[in-house]
């Protein structure tokens, strides 16, 4: 019987040094790295737009706003991810050039091929980190927004937005915007198709 060769266990050093080289962007799940593919018209356009808005609002603030081509390391799962976007306000984050390590507030955009992962193993892994405060989720097929955050007890409690309450808030921040925003411009999905890959 022939098995099929396991890929190579490599370090996040390893890594590191291979994603500077590469063409295209990989995640690094505990000494293996995953492939990123392609985005939606949709799920860019909301990316670019929360982007935007949060941009705006932390101008002069101290606090960064960072989009898709940045790293979060979490050391305590061996993973470097690329968030849609994220916010860090911790200064230890300038020591760093290519990741991050201090992210209060995170957002993905979800899509076909990655929303099971971002509800499930990747929000595990992105509540080991101390300095998040909120986690966010927004939808490419109707205008809602699920935000997760973390109480004084650490336990992380959800907030829907939608159509009907447009009015949102993202505490970690202090910032308050409306649903209209964050889609503006935004063609909803109905399901994915071969000819537009997710990411």
């Amino acid at each position: 019987m022939i098995t099929a060769a396991q890929p190579p266990y490599l370090t996040p050093d390893d890594y590191l040094q291979l994603e500077t080289r590469s063409p295209v962007k990989h995640e690094y799940i505990n000494g293996e790295i995953v492939l990123m593919t392609g985005a939606s018209d949709a799920h860019v356009t909301i990316a670019g737009n929360i982007f935007s808005l949060l941009r705006a609002h932390l101008r002069g603030t101290g606090c960064r706003v960072y989009i898709s081509d940045m790293k979060v390391c979490l050391d305590a799962c061996n993973c470097f991810y690329y968030p849609d976007v994220f916010v860090t306000c911790d200064p230890r984050d300038q020591e760093t050039s290519i990741y991050k390590r201090f992210p209060c507030l995170i957002v993905e955009v979800l899509s076909d091929s990655t929303e099971a992962f971002d509800r499930g193993d990747k929000f595990m892994h992105y509540q080991t980190l101390a300095s998040l405060q909120e986690y966010v989720l927004l939808n490419t097929r109707q205008q809602r927004v699920e935000t997760f955050r973390r109480n004084s007890s650490g336990l992380w409690i959800l907030q829907f937005y939608t159509a009907d309450q447009p009015a949102l808030q993202l505490t970690s921040i202090g910032w308050s915007g409306n649903l209209a925003d964050l889609y503006e411009e935004v063609t909803l999905e109905t399901q994915s198709s071969p000819d537009q890959p997710t990411s």
